[in-house]
């Protein structure tokens, strides 16, 4: 066995591996004692094929195979005794010559890999980052309150039609009448409300239905008919309005308190307003440090200015896509590609530097975090552990949502160790500059 690199340029080397006939003489042997056991060949019997037979027939492939195997194997045998870090994969290069499998014993494969470029941050309370809170405002508060309590309130019967009403309406065009039919203000817009306001019960006013809603499936609710049966409907109705009900939200009172805090962890409309300030200042603030996160990465990125062996990493992007995406594909997609790698390669530099660890029982916290999370999305604010631990357990058994929630953590406390070594300087911004500021990140 004998290997000799070259270096090109931009990190990039060639590796040529020399294998002869010993290192892969026994791998072929044993391949060729496992093809003449499995052997199905007319004339024979299972397992009776003669080894001349057996070697005429598969020898060149399997020596073949074999040889490049051990060539494949010495390689990275190589880059681990001599402590190369390698991006990317071992790549046959286009300078590989025709191998003789039929008269030669020595064989020469010739290989490309690039290096890990070296990451040298030199951090320092001169660089500067800003990390941005958004303010708290009575708006959020008010709409934080009223998405709660109405899932705790009723429909009440009003007179007139306001602004967010629910409508029980009767529609008729002459061919068909559709009765208690229904028609929800609170998802439309202003403008699209403005024919209702001021309506009271017994109004009358002509609609045409594909003016009214845009979508098929909802076209199909209100006439109570399948999407398919909509064409050849005449869209113009006569609508009639039989019932205007409006959400009234329930009395602060103690039947409301043990309903919705079955825990006991608020008990008057004092604690209430508190509570309602704690779970807006959690969401803002899960807001604020994904901001921060792309924002730190990018700074980080930067810093580093990891010079990348582009060329080579979009021709193994190529090949090991397997013609799935065309060098096209690969360049409009290849500047967020490779600045995602030069974090990882960042990443997996400070971890090993920092001696970062990760534990089961973080993971473990986690996961029922993103659980409880959920449970929350859906109105479940108290859920007993157990719950969790068993939601945890199961989205952990899940590899991909595992290695997900591994990532993030890492990724936290990558930012986490460095933060402290330069400025951040914290700014308070609208939720509206701060959407803006949001969208600008992610479209970098």
């Amino acid at each position: 066995m004998n290997i000799v690199r070259e270096n090109l340029e931009n990190l990039t080397s060639l590796l040529k591996v020399t294998v002869s006939e010993s290192d892969y003489a026994d791998a072929v042997d044993k391949a060729l004692r496992q093809y003449k056991k499995k052997a199905n060949i007319p004339g024979f019997r299972p397992g009776m094929v003669p080894m001349s037979v057996i070697n005429k027939m598969y020898r060149k492939g399997v020596t073949a195979e074999e040889s490049y195997r051990a060539a494949s194997k010495a390689a990275f045998d190589y880059f681990e005794k001599e402590k190369i870090d390698i991006i990317g994969d071992l790549l046959p290069s286009d300078q590989q010559k025709d191998l003789d499998f039929d008269n030669d014993t020595t064989h020469e494969f010739v290989f490309e890999f690039a290096v890990t470029p070296e990451v040298n941050l030199a951090l320092s309370k001169k660089d500067k980052v800003a990390e941005y809170e958004i303010k708290l405002t009575d708006e959020m508060r008010d709409g934080y309150r009223t998405n709660f309590m109405r899932r705790f309130g009723r429909l009440v019967d009003v007179e007139a039609v306001e602004k967010d009403e629910a409508l029980t309406v009767t529609l008729d065009n002459e061919e068909m009448k559709i009765e208690e039919a229904y028609v929800g203000l609170i998802s439309m817009n202003d403008e699209e409300r403005k024919p209702f306001v001021g309506k009271k019960v017994g109004d009358t006013m002509d609609i045409d239905i594909n003016t009214l809603y845009k979508s098929p499936s909802q076209r199909a609710s209100m006439l109570q008919v399948k999407e398919k049966d909509l064409e050849g409907i005449n869209p113009k109705f006569k609508l009639t309005i039989d019932k205007i009900r409006k959400f009234a939200e329930p009395d602060l009172d103690e039947e409301f308190f043990k309903t919705a805090f079955p825990e006991g962890n608020v008990k008057d409309a004092e604690g209430f307003n508190k509570y309602i300030d704690e779970q807006i200042t959690k969401d803002l603030k899960r807001e604020s440090e994904y901001l921060f996160t792309l924002t730190m990465r990018k700074f980080l990125v930067e810093k580093a200015a990891l010079v990348m062996p582009e060329a080579f990493l979009k021709e193994w992007l190529f090949k090991i896509n397997e013609g799935k995406f065309s060098m096209e594909d690969i360049e409009k997609d290849f500047p967020a590609f490779v600045d995602m790698m030069r974090w990882n390669i960042i990443q997996k530099k400070v971890i090993a530097d920092k001696e970062i660890k990760l534990t089961s029982d973080e993971v473990v916290t986690e996961a029922k975090a993103l659980a409880m999370m959920q449970f929350a999305y859906y109105g479940m604010n108290s859920v007993a552990d157990e719950m969790l631990e068993n939601y945890a357990k199961n989205m952990l058994s899940n590899k991909e949502e595992a290695q997900k929630i591994q990532e993030k953590l890492y990724e936290r406390k990558v930012l986490d160790a460095l933060t402290p070594e330069i400025t951040v300087q914290k700014k308070s911004v609208t939720s509206e500059e701060f959407g803006k500021l949001v969208e600008a990140a992610n479209q970098r």
